[in-house]
């Protein structure tokens, strides 16, 4: 009798682990999760291996930061964080690519155009004298020069479309704001560059240089809500300075720039979503022209 109590105790003790491991396995991953999973596989599918390959094993690494902290926490706030950081570094490392793909597109098409143009040249010098005939194939070749620089255009405007994707520009009262997410450009809670960052720094410094050589620059280091304050001053002071010095080391003059770490006081969303702070992760450069 006793033998059947203890076995009966037993089966129970069992049932009730097995219902308990089977509650915890149920527990199904957040969205932000799930939009990783999926923009790491499509990034990888596409040209990112061959054209970004580093960067995107920075993105599987946010992946996978995401995919431990739903292990160890489940649906949690840091699991969502770490999960829209790792669709940043995944939509980059795509983005990035496209943009290598659209600058290799554009200088076969500048050769091309270059090699049309050379070949007019070498016609037009031989066959001055010759009937309508050679006028027509001239007109043929210079049909060819046109539809290779168009196809040239429509590369470098392709390329451009695949940057504004992570950069947002646009004219306010205070100026021209170009407005680079913080995620871009720095790895959590560092001040340090990124490659890619640095490589884009590098063309909007061209483009000041070139469309706004005497404005007035202020760089704003803007960071979320979460932490101490003084930590995060600190933080977008540091990001602001890491900025300024790419700026300048490209050809920017250093006079004409200010560096201000703005920290948490200026949010332009909802700190309590992990979407929220994302976007207040942030660096404005705010381009005005010279006082008179």
């Amino acid at each position: 009798m006793r033998t059947t109590i203890v076995y009966s105790l037993g089966l129970v003790s069992l049932f009730t682990i097995a219902t308990f491991a089977a509650g915890c396995g149920s527990t199904l991953p957040p969205k932000e999760l799930v939009d990783a999973r999926a923009s790491y596989q499509s990034a990888s599918k596409g040209p990112a291996a061959q054209q970004s390959p580093a960067e995107l094993h920075v993105a599987k690494q946010s992946l996978d930061a995401a995919e431990r902290s739903f292990a160890d926490d489940g649906d949690s706030p840091v699991t969502k964080d770490f999960s829209y950081i790792a669709i940043r570094k995944a939509q980059l490392a795509d983005a990035s690519a496209r943009a290598a793909l659209a600058v290799k597109e554009k200088e076969a098409a500048e050769r091309e155009a270059q090699n049309v143009q050379a070949a007019q040249l070498s016609d037009a010098r031989s066959q001055l004298s010759s009937t309508k005939t050679n006028l027509e194939k001239t007109q043929d070749q210079l049909a060819r020069e046109k539809a290779a620089r168009e196809a040239a255009e429509k590369a470098a405007a392709l390329a451009m479309a695949d940057l504004r994707r992570l950069a947002d520009v646009k004219q306010e009262q205070r100026g021209m704001v170009i407005t680079l997410s913080g995620n871009v450009l720095f790895a959590s809670n560092e001040s340090t560059l990124l490659p890619g960052a640095v490589l884009k720094l590098n063309e909007v410094a061209d483009a000041l240089i070139k469309g706004n050589p005497d404005s007035n620059i202020t760089i704003e280091g803007h960071t979320d809500s979460q932490g101490q304050r003084q930590y995060n001053m600190d933080l977008g002071q540091k990001r602001a300075d890491a900025v300024k010095s790419q700026l300048v080391s490209r050809g920017v003059a250093a006079d004409r720039i200010t560096a201000v770490g703005i920290g948490p006081d200026r949010p332009i969303a909802d700190n309590k979503s992990a979407e929220g702070r994302a976007n207040n992760r942030r660096v404005e450069i705010i381009v005005q022209p010279p006082k008179k």
